[in-house]
Parts: C-alpha cells; sequence; structure tokens
C-alpha cells in the first residue's frame, strides 16, 4: 500500500464522540475548501458505522451546503432513520463551526437473489494503455504550478487515467459531452465491502462534471475560466466491485443551463459487471 493511500484511509477512519456522532479531519489543501469526496466518503463512513455487517450500501443521496474550511475537524451526526428486516436507513449532517456543511441519505440491504441484467459496457482502452494523471499534468505548462500541485496531491492515492485529455489539457475545443476515466486505488484494500464503496464514492466528485465543460471547451476552475461546486450527489451500488481493482467511470452530461451542469455516469468493472450509477448536479459560471 502506497503512503498516500494509507493516509487517505486514516483521513477516512472517524474518531467516534459518542454514540452517533463522529469527527473527522481534512487534509491540507492548495484551495481554501474540503473536496467535496471526502466530506461523502466520510459522512458514508460515519452511517456505516451504525450499521450492521451484513448490510452493504446500496444507494445515497446527498447536498453539498456549504463550503468546508480544511483547517478545522467535521463532525458528523448520524440518525437512524429505518432498521428493517432487510433495509436500513440514516441520515448524516456533517457540522463546521456550528453549521451543516453537508447532508447525505444512505440506505443498506442485506444481499437477496433477485432479477438481473444491466447496460453493456461501452468500449474503452486497457487502462494500462493510457498515461497516468501525473504524467499528463506534468504536460501542461500553460497551468499555474499551484494548480498542478493541487491536483497531484489530491490524486497520489488513487491511479486515475483519462482516456482522452482533461477539458484543462485541451480547453477552447468544444467536444462531445462524454469522458471516460480509469482509475483504481495506488495499493490493495482489505475486503471490507463498505471500504470499497467509500472509496469510490470519494474518487466519484473528482471528475463527474467534466463532461459539462467539454461541451463549451472550457477548461474548469484548473484555467480560471469556469467557477464551480458540487451542488447534489446521487449514487446506487448495484454489484459488489473492488476499489483496488480497474472501474471505468463513463461519463456524460445531458444539460446545462441556469448556471448548473448535470453530470451522469456508469461505473463498470474492467470485466464489464456495471457496478455503480451516478448522478451530480453542480454550479457551472462563467466569471464576469
Amino acid at each position: 500500500m502506497s503512503q498516500a493511500l494509507q493516509d487517505l484511509l486514516d483521513l477516512l477512519d472517524l474518531e467516534p464522540i459518542e454514540e452517533n456522532i463522529f469527527r473527522g479531519q481534512s487534509r491540507p489543501a492548495v484551495v481554501p475548501r474540503v473536496f467535496g469526496g471526502q466530506v461523502a466518503a466520510q459522512a458514508l463512513v460515519a452511517a456505516g458505522r451504525t450499521v450492521p455487517a451484513d448490510r452493504a450500501p446500496h444507494s445515497l443521496h446527498a447536498y453539498f451546503l456549504r463550503m468546508g474550511d480544511p483547517g478545522a475537524p467535521i463532525v458528523y451526526n448520524v440518525e437512524r432513520m429505518r432498521d428493517g428486516r432487510s433495509f436500513t436507513t440514516r441520515r448524516v449532517v456533517a457540522v463546521q463551526h456550528g453549521r451543516p456543511i453537508f447532508a447525505l441519505s444512505a440506505s443498506f440491504q442485506t444481499y437477496e437473489e433477485g432479477l438481473d441484467h444491466q447496460a453493456p459496457m461501452p468500449p474503452a482502452p486497457d487502462p494500462a494503455t493510457l498515461p497516468t494523471s501525473g504524467d499528463r499534468l506534468r504536460r501542461y505548462a500553460h497551468l499555474d504550478p499551484r494548480v498542478v500541485e493541487h491536483f497531484l496531491s489530491a490524486r497520489e492515492a488513487v491511479d486515475l487515467r483519462y482516456v482522452d485529455e482533461p477539458p484543462y489539457g485541451k480547453f477552447g475545443e468544444p467536444r462531445e459531452p462524454h469522458s471516460q476515466v480509469w482509475f483504481r486505488t495506488n495499493g490493495k484494500l482489505g475486503d471490507d465491502p463498505l471500504l470499497h464503496v467509500v472509496l469510490a464514492t470519494y474518487v466519484s466528485d473528482m471528475t463527474l462534471l467534466d463532461s459539462v465543460l467539454l461541451a463549451h471547451g472550457r477548461g474548469g476552475w484548473a484555467i480560471g475560466d469556469v467557477v464551480g461546486a458540487s451542488l447534489d450527489h446521487a449514487m446506487w451500488f448495484h454489484r459488489p466491485f473492488r476499489a483496488d481493482e480497474w472501474l471505468l467511470y463513463d461519463q456524460e452530461s445531458p444539460s446545462a443551463s441556469g448556471g448548473r451542469g448535470l453530470g451522469q455516469a456508469r461505473i463498470y468493472t474492467q470485466d464489464g459487471r456495471l457496478a455503480v450509477s451516478v448522478i451530480q448536479e453542480g454550479v457551472v459560471r462563467v466569471p464576469r
């Protein structure tokens, strides 16, 4: 396991404060806000700590309410909404400086046999043939060194590989609003299914709105031609998967309007199983 991955796992290992109350920390950041994927992942950890081990997450729905302060701890308050025979539901509110910054509802289910079908996996090149995120970043001389530092530090724990150029690598040229990324953790994880779902949740907020930017030839905050932030986020976990094995994140944007952009995606295992569906809306504003 890489040290960066161990540091991320330590970050996600929340401190229990009281029954149903947990505290998390943040990593130092170049940008003055907490990464949204971190808050979502930590909130899911908090919820999972109150659920029987035989119940895995099957969905989450979340709202980003305020910008998080990376210099202050985050308190996660878990409300036990329902404990049924098959399903368990939890609501989590993340609080900083006495105000909620994030709210999540998550549902967990015991395993059941049932009907089974899925959308086919789209074509994508082998991840081993693609440059790493770090290799790509070092090619972009037009990027601010602080931006490069931020991306490299934020993604050290994850091997993330774009199939095509990311928005900031080919900005000014409108493209199809579709993006593909392969990812896996930089090191092996244990067998706890919740851990793999939590790591996928962490990564899911990194690139989902890229397809919005591609449609307009925008480079995003890395270039400074767009101001953005996640507004809400939803995930459905269909089939078991491992976050330390290659996953294809196939993303597209069906719409952008009113200062907001919508991204939707599917995550597939390398052998073609549909593992996760994701939808996110975010603020996408052009600076005046």
